[in-house]
C-alpha cells in the first residue's frame, strides 16, 4: 500500500513539472508586452547674466610712454562705465599685454629688413552682469569714447542662465508627463491597459536661441550668443501594458 502511495505521488509531481516546464517554454515565445513613448519637455526663458568684454590698445616708441597711455585710457573707461550705471566690482581689467612691432623694408622690391616702430600695448576689460539688458546697450554705445581718444573694440556679449538646474528637474518633469499621456492614449485605442513604469531614460538637454536654425547636438547644445532662449529636453518611458 505504502509502495502504491509513493508510486503516486511520484507520478503527479512527475506531472507538475512537467507542466511547469512546458509553461514556461511556452511564455519564453511570447511577445514582450511593453511600450516605448518618447515625452518632450520645452520652455522659453529670457538670459539673466550677461557677460561682455572690449579692448583697447596704445603704441608708442617709449614702453613707458605706451604704459601711460593706457593706463589713462583705462581710467576714461572705467569713469565712463561707472557713469553709466555699472558697479565697480562688475568691471574687471586684464593684464597688459606688450609686443613689439616691426615694418619691412624694401629697396626696389626687394626685402631689406625689419625696423622697430614702436611697442603695442593692449588690454580687456570685461563685465559680468545680473543687469542684462542695459549692458547690452552699453556694448553698443561704448564707442562713444573713441571721440575721447580711446582705441577700443566692443565684442559682441555672451547671455548665460543662472538657474539651469531648477529648469532641467521642471523640464524633465513635464517631458515625462507628456510621455505618459502619450503612453495612456496608445493603450486606450489598443483596448488595453497601462502598466507600470519598467524604465525611464533622459534625453539631451539643448538651449538654442528663440526661433532660430540652431543645430542640435548629440552632446547637447548651449547658445550663448541670444539673450532669449528655448530649451528643450526628452523623456523616453517604457510602461508594462495589462
Amino acid at each position: 500500500m505504502k509502495r502504491h502511495i509513493n508510486t503516486l505521488v511520484l507520478s503527479v509531481t512527475s506531472i507538475i513539472i512537467v507542466l511547469l516546464v512546458t509553461g514556461t517554454f511556452l511564455n519564453r515565445h511570447k511577445p514582450s508586452q511593453k511600450i516605448f513613448v518618447t515625452g518632450l519637455g520645452s520652455k522659453d526663458f529670457k538670459s539673466d547674466l550677461i557677460v561682455w568684454s572690449g579692448s583697447f590698445s596704445k603704441q608708442s616708441e617709449e614702453l613707458s610712454t605706451a604704459y601711460d597711455l593706457i593706463k589713462k585710457d583705462q581710467v576714461i573707461i572705467e569713469d565712463y562705465l561707472s557713469n553709466k550705471g555699472v558697479n565697480r566690482d562688475e568691471i574687471a581689467f586684464s593684464a597688459v599685454s606688450i609686443n613689439k612691432e616691426f615694418e619691412s623694408i624694401y629697396h626696389e622690391g626687394k626685402y631689406v629688413r625689419q625696423e622697430f616702430t614702436g611697442y603695442r600695448l593692449s588690454q580687456y576689460v570685461t563685465i559680468e552682469s545680473y543687469k542684462v539688458d542695459e549692458i547690452e546697450q552699453l556694448s553698443r554705445d561704448i564707442t562713444e569714447i573713441i571721440n575721447e581718444g580711446v582705441e577700443f573694440y566692443s565684442n559682441s556679449p555672451n547671455y548665460y542662465y543662472t538657474k539651469l538646474a531648477e529648469l532641467k528637474i521642471e523640464m524633465v518633469a513635464a517631458a515625462t508627463e507628456d510621455a505618459r499621456v502619450r503612453a495612456e492614449q496608445i493603450a486606450d485605442k489598443s483596448k488595453a491597459e497601462l502598466g507600470n513604469l519598467k524604465h525611464a531614460q533622459m534625453g539631451i538637454f539643448q538651449i538654442i536661441a528663440q526661433n532660430s536654425n540652431d543645430d542640435y547636438s548629440w552632446g547637447g547644445t548651449y547658445n550663448t550668443t541670444s539673450k532669449m532662449k528655448s530649451a528643450t529636453i526628452t523623456m523616453r518611458l517604457q510602461f508594462g501594458i495589462d
